[in-house]
């Protein structure tokens, strides 16, 4: 069980703050129209493929940028699914306490996590060349959910490791 300490007062307002800068990175990332969110996808696929193929470096500027499109997909839901994990993550550190009915511990923040979601996507509805997907409602809230339970598992881990040097 986590006790209510001056320490989990400390990390919930943290987690809170944070939770609250990385809403509001969320929110930049998504009001960028549709040509900046590709070239950003396309630049991290290029380097993407700096990292991971051999002689990438090699390949003419066309295979390249034929790579960095093959896998901007993949890359843009994994970044999808990650930016809402970090954000379950936070929501759960300035949530989870003692007090909290164990079903509560995860409701709460995965809940509000994925609201947070659907806004986001429903923000983009009015970002020149965006468009609001249920695709990535679910994807981000799946991203929330996997925080969440990543947050569950280190926030109860670490005080059952306090109470048990106590």
């Amino acid at each position: 069980m986590l006790k209510k300490s001056g320490h989990g007062i400390m990390r919930k307002k943290i987690c809170l703050l944070l939770a609250i800068c990385w809403m509001a990175v969320i929110f930049a990332f998504s009001a960028r129209n549709a040509d900046l969110s590709t070239q950003d996808s396309m630049s991290i696929g290029i380097l993407f493929g700096r990292l991971i193929v051999p002689s990438f470096a090699d390949l003419d500027s066309q295979m390249q940028a034929s790579f960095a499109d093959m896998v901007d997909h993949p890359i843009r839901k994994m970044a999808h699914m990650t930016e809402y994990a970090v954000l379950g993550f936070l929501l759960t550190g300035s949530y989870v306490d003692q007090e909290r009915k164990r079903l509560y511990r995860f409701l709460v923040p995965a809940v509000f996590g994925s609201l947070y979601a659907v806004s986001d996507e429903l923000h983009q509805l009015f970002v020149p060349g965006r468009s609001c997907e249920l695709k990535d409602m679910l994807i981000d809230s799946c991203g929330v959910v996997i925080g969440t339970l990543a947050g569950l598992f280190i926030f109860i881990y670490w005080q059952s490791r306090k109470e048990r040097s106590l």
